[in-house]
């Protein structure tokens, strides 16, 4: 059976100007693993709002021109 993957690194809070780019990282114990992003309920994709990279075990989400319901 294979070992679940967990968090190395978790999220910190992140603090930006209205207008500016939030940048959320963690890291995983497993490469490439399936992660998907959310608010609430709802799963973000991909947009020009939301821009998400995972390369190895690193998994980062931008959100750009955030604003206070981004909270």
């Amino acid at each position: 059976q294979a070992l679940p993957v967990l968090f190395k690194h978790w999220l910190k809070n992140e603090e930006v100007e209205e207008g500016g780019t939030a940048v959320l990282r963690c890291e995983l114990t497993k490469p490439d693993a399936s992660v998907e992003w959310r608010k609430g309920d709802t799963v973000l994709q991909p947009s020009d709002k939301y821009e998400i990279h995972q390369e190895g075990t690193r998994v980062e989400l931008f959100i750009y021109d955030a604003e206070a319901q981004d909270a």
